[in-house]
């Protein structure tokens, strides 16, 4: 994770942004800072809001209400100024299939004059890209470190990225969150990307806003947000028929006897709780991002889950 010193002025700023198409709330009064420097993710499962979000950043979607700043500047008014800075790759990663990966660059690079051709070059060795190869005959793979690769060799100040590993092994994603982590220790770039993956967000991100029904329910640093949180077994002197409700405490599972809490309370707050209804801790444990997630959204964080053990498996 990045630990540059941050700048304070934000490259994108949200500001109570609300959209809607017909009758489904898709964004309702987000607001966000992301400031230079930062890895941010933005995670939630599908139908969350996150495209919808990135495609305000990059000016595609006009903010109904509220507002959507990036480099100060309305991405939507002055789609030129501010899209020259960014790099940016959607899960789309739609490419002209009858090009190389060779003549995909050279087109590519006529239209940013900041291209690095060095550098696209040692990132198509790196991503072990064929030149010849036809885009259409690229493996899923293949395609996502294309994109990656076109996304980063103008180096762009801003690097957005819609769900950049949906549908890739474990191998290729690591590889490619790899590049994106490296880009931005070497040379102090902004990334913003969003993910269904809770531990592509883990790993990568040092900023985190989670996102649910079209809302922000948690934001902050990753580190801030795992310390809040705790992941505590209680056993009770006798056994419980209905979760135990304890202040503090945001999940509660189990049965009987035993149960488990994900909670953002301290701990002698949940053990003192927990000795009015007869129970002790028997077991404390740091919570994950996931475990966080599927207790501050409920059953929709299920969903979430569902789609990261189908990606990986």
């Amino acid at each position: 994770m990045n630990q540059q010193p941050l700048n304070h002025e934000p490259v994108i700023e949200i500001s109570h942004l609300s959209r809607r198409f017909g009758f489904k709330v898709a964004v309702d009064v987000t607001s966000l800072k992301v400031h230079r420097g930062q890895v941010f993710g933005l995670v939630g499962a599908n139908g969350a809001g996150k495209t919808t979000l990135i495609k305000h950043v990059m000016g595609l979607l006009r903010a109904e209400s509220g507002s959507v700043r990036v480099f100060g500047l309305d991405p939507a008014s002055d789609p030129v100024a501010v899209l020259r800075r960014i790099g940016f790759l959607s899960e789309d990663r739609d490419m002209p299939g009858w090009m190389r990966v060779d003549e995909l660059l050279r087109y590519t690079r006529a239209f940013h004059r900041d291209w690095d051709k060095d550098y696209a070059e040692s990132l198509r060795e790196r991503f072990q890209l064929d030149p010849s190869a036809r885009v259409k005959n690229l493996s899923r793979g293949e395609l996502a470190k294309t994109g990656l690769l076109l996304a980063l060799a103008h180096r762009p100040e801003l690097l957005v990225l819609d769900e950049p590993s949906s549908g890739l092994d474990p191998v290729v994603r690591r590889e490619m969150l790899e590049a994106i982590i490296r880009s931005v220790a070497d040379e102090g770039r902004t990334v913003f990307f969003s993910s269904h993956l809770l531990d592509e967000i883990e790993r990568a991100s040092d900023h985190v806003a989670m996102m649910a029904g079209g809302r922000v329910i948690l934001e902050g640093r990753v580190e801030e947000i795992l310390e809040s949180h705790h992941r505590l077994t209680l056993r009770f002197a006798a056994p419980l028929s209905e979760p135990p409700i304890l202040a503090g405490a945001l999940l509660m599972t189990g049965a009987g006897l035993e149960w488990t809490a994900i909670c953002n309370a301290g701990r002698q707050e949940m053990e003192s709780a927990a000795a009015k209804l007869g129970g002790r801790i028997v077991e404390e444990a740091a919570a994950s991002l996931d475990d966080i997630f599927l207790a501050r959204v409920g059953s929709n964080g299920s969903s979430l889950r569902r789609s990261e053990k189908q990606e990986v498996s």
